[in-house]
């Protein structure tokens, strides 16, 4: 059965989207109030969890009036189909570069299915077409329509992925980090309203680094552009609320910096060659100690592994540094 929806306060109500039948692994937000907006939709396996979340807050097929993903990954963004044909008066708001696979998702899936294999279809499920009719874009700015004054300004922060939003609620502050931040694990004992443990830890934090689009730079540019924003709670796909924002932030540049050193570690090893299996091994035993807490709790690091591997990240960061050496590379042939 899935978990009741966790009120944030503000109108604001998180749900356990239950992503491969796990609780606290994704979690989609709704904004209530005159115009409903759902943000993050889950994959499309988790879409009749969502609906039946909103219907038990009070959000009827004609009432909501929004639906909005902070990026098109199908962990975010696989229920958009189900869910705007189930809501048929919503909006779907997305970054302009990722409008043109939710109207026509068969290059992303086909994607999907390389990378995932026999594992795709009990993970994400089938992302459904949207109507482009119905769908709104942003650029590097631009804004959703709350109702009653209220709105989510959107901002384009790249870097994890090229179709990345960050989306700021202009009431409360809170900030929606999608995977910009990476992935947010609560501690055992965190409240539903502030993501800490009872002594005040914050948890631990992972790097979301997966091929095609992962960017060092873009991502240490999109995470400054969060501390700009000067948001009062952090609010993550994975996982839940966080009011230590700039420990938060700061936490999520380091953990990129370290796991980018350590693959060009490994792949300094190698004679500059990369070796997936000795990258792989080199992060884990290198943050054996930094991610104790997290390791001394199995099936939690587990089901966050199934949604966001160790190799993933690696293969991404190993992608960016391959093709920083070819920039460096040309640009000093150039020279």
């Amino acid at each position: 059965m899935a978990a009741q929806p966790q009120n944030l306060g503000s109108d604001v109500h998180m749900i356990d989207t239950a992503m491969s039948g796990y609780s606290g692994i994704t979690a989609a937000y709704v904004i209530l109030g005159s115009r409903p907006c759902l943000v993050e939709t889950g994959t499309a396996t988790s879409a009749q969890v969502v609906r039946q979340a909103l219907a038990g807050l009070g959000v009827g097929a004609d009432d909501l009036a929004t639906i909005v993903v902070t990026h098109i990954h199908l962990d975010h963004a696989g229920g958009v189909g189900d869910l705007a044909a189930a809501f048929p008066r919503a909006r779907v708001v997305v970054q302009d570069t990722g409008a043109r696979h939710l109207a026509d998702p068969s290059r992303l899936m086909a994607s999907a299915r390389r990378v995932f294999g026999p594992a795709m279809d009990a993970l994400f499920g089938e992302l459904l077409p949207t109507d482009a009719a119905r769908i709104d874009t942003v650029g590097d700015v631009g804004s959703v329509d709350l109702g009653d004054g209220r709105r989510l300004e959107g901002y384009h922060t790249p870097g994890h992925a090229r179709h990345h939003l960050g989306l700021v609620d202009t009431a409360t502050g809170d900030l929606y980090v999608g995977d910009a931040a990476g992935l947010y694990i609560p501690p055992d004992d965190a409240s539903s309203l502030t993501g800490l443990g009872s002594s005040g830890e914050m948890g631990q934090m992972l790097p979301g680094t997966p091929p095609p689009d992962f960017d060092l730079d873009l991502a240490l540019e999109s995470l400054a552009r969060f501390r700009d924003l000067r948001p009062t709670r952090l609010l993550f796909s994975h996982y839940g609320p966080i009011t230590e924002v700039d420990d938060a932030l700061g936490r999520a540049a380091q953990e990129m910096r370290l796991w980018v050193s350590i693959v060009r570690a490994a792949r300094t090893d190698q004679g500059g060659q990369f070796d997936l299996d000795h990258a792989v091994a080199m992060v884990r035993e290198r943050t054996r100690e930094r991610y104790a807490d997290l390791l001394a709790r199995p099936e939690v690091a587990a089901k966050f592994e199934e949604l966001s591997s160790t190799a993933a990240s690696v293969n991404g960061i190993a992608r960016w540094l391959e093709n920083e050496d070819k920039r460096l590379s040309e640009a000093n042939g150039q020279g």
